[in-house]
């Protein structure tokens, strides 16, 4: 049934596979055959780098036996059963699931297949719970515009960038959108680059009031926002932000959503990066991480009231995978590979290696404007010119030295992903100092070609 030459899939894959995030003319992936640890090999045998835990989710590497397993003795006993009814692997994982969260305080859980449902299950929930609990109805949502949320109709309109814009206005409404607080390229102090953290995080915090109080704190549901911009910059929120902004939240009964999906489960070197600023937002998405990608499944964690808002009033949605029992045994599995493994102690440590070879790479590359991670999550800003920080490729565009830069490295085993002007160091958590020296030699010499055309 399986049986197809290595040298047939990527031909037949051309033939009948629509791609997504493609032009389909243009296409030309990888065809891959095997993956372990930080590394997988195509059908030629050649040996890649996986400096994007390919898309940014296999958090605990390739190929770990212990979640095969788990998965595979899932299988076995019982693939599947009806969202309405309960399994001991349900039960198992909704439990773990909840005792990972910040503090423990989201104790119920909803799971959904992916990110962006579990995105889109989270505002519903933020809709439903404060139209419940006797409020005015509430409609709006908040989101930030350097953000992406999923490519479902609803994640897709809480999306802030430019992935958006294509498919409005068939999308849903009552988004907001406001400004992250991006120090490399704020808006509001490119006049006053030195203000102190405090400062800057208060006058994005103020900012947001702002936005809140234009549009009528009475109908707005819900704020979501990815803890730290993941695609969109890896933007690290100032010491006081998140505070700041769960203040406003409280003050104004709106609910505040976390988006983990990229950036939970170890990848900022705590389990959730939220936990940084130690704020317990109402309700938290995840994905990606949760299963590390061995099979698809989100989660949606929520306060003890928000679930509560239903006790009364049916919450009108499901999906037919709901708690699939074979992606539940690999999250149960996962998360125990974690701990057991001190994966997300490993990924804090190794946060420090990371920041210091970016920091080699910035002072050795004039084309380097800034480099900035939080553990295993790492972002390299290439610019043509440092003082006035031009982008070496348009927003939401590319360049030929862009191209040229991610073709070398695919060249020469290393893959990693390129978002317009920047590089996106996001390696599997088990990653190794030698392994992350590896990349970085690869990446040292690809970045001879953006140096060039630096003014």
């Amino acid at each position: 049934m399986f049986d197809l030459p290595d040298d047939e899939i990527l031909p037949l894959s051309k033939e009948h596979v629509f791609w997504t995030w493609s032009a389909q003319a243009k296409v030309n992936p990888i065809a891959v055959k095997r993956a372990k640890g930080v590394y997988f090999w195509d059908v030629d045998d050649k040996r890649y780098l996986d400096f994007n835990s390919m898309t940014m989710c296999v958090n605990i590497g390739h190929g770990n036996q212990r979640v095969i397993k788990a998965m595979q003795d899932q299988a076995a006993e019982l693939p599947y059963a009806a969202p309405g009814m309960t399994t001991k692997i349900r039960a198992i994982a909704s439990k773990a699931v909840a005792d990972i969260t910040p503090q423990g305080a989201l104790s119920k859980v909803l799971f959904t297949l992916g990110g962006a449902d579990a995105n889109e299950n989270a505002i519903k929930l933020a809709r439903g719970y404060t139209t419940h609990r006797g409020l005015r109805q509430r409609h709006k949502i908040l989101a930030r515009y350097r953000s992406y949320h999923g490519a479902s109709a609803g994640a897709m309109a809480a999306t802030g960038d430019p992935r958006r814009v294509g498919w409005e206005p068939n999308l849903m409404t009552g988004v907001v959108h406001f400004l992250d607080p991006y120090r490399y390229r704020s808006t509001f102090h490119r006049m006053n680059p030195n203000i102190s953290e405090e400062d800057f995080a208060r006058d994005y915090v103020n900012h947001l009031e702002e936005i809140i109080l234009y549009e009528g704190p009475e109908s707005i549901a819900g704020i979501i926002m990815e803890s730290v911009t993941g695609t969109n910059g890896i933007i690290i929120p100032p010491q006081g932000y998140m505070q700041g902004v769960r203040a406003l939240c409280d003050k104004y009964g709106i609910v505040m959503i976390a988006d983990e999906v990229m950036s939970g489960f170890g990848r900022t070197g705590k389990w959730f990066a939220i936990e940084h600023w130690d704020v317990v937002p109402d309700i938290m998405t995840m994905a990606k991480g949760l299963t590390s990608a061995y099979a698809p499944l989100g989660a949606v964690a929520m306060k003890p009231e928000i679930a509560a808002a239903f006790d009364e009033h049916a919450f009108e949605s499901g999906l037919t995978y709901t708690s699939h029992p074979i992606s539940l045994a690999a999250a149960v599995a996962n998360i125990s590979v974690i701990r057991e493994d001190k994966i997300v102690e490993h990924a804090a440590g190794m946060g420090g290696v990371l920041r210091r070879m970016l920091n080699d790479l910035g002072e050795a590359h004039p084309s380097i404007g800034e480099v900035r991670n939080i553990g295993l999550f790492g972002i390299i800003e290439l610019v043509k010119d440092r003082k006035t920080k031009e982008p070496i490729a348009p927003w939401n565009g590319s360049s030929p030295e862009m191209v040229a830069l991610r073709k070398y490295c695919t060249e020469h085993g290393l893959f990693l992903y390129t978002h317009w002007h920047t590089v996106l160091i996001i390696p599997p958590l088990i990653i190794d100092e030698d392994q992350m020296k590896e990349g970085m030699d690869v990446l040292d010499k690809a970045l001879e070609i953006t140096d060039k055309v630096v003014n």
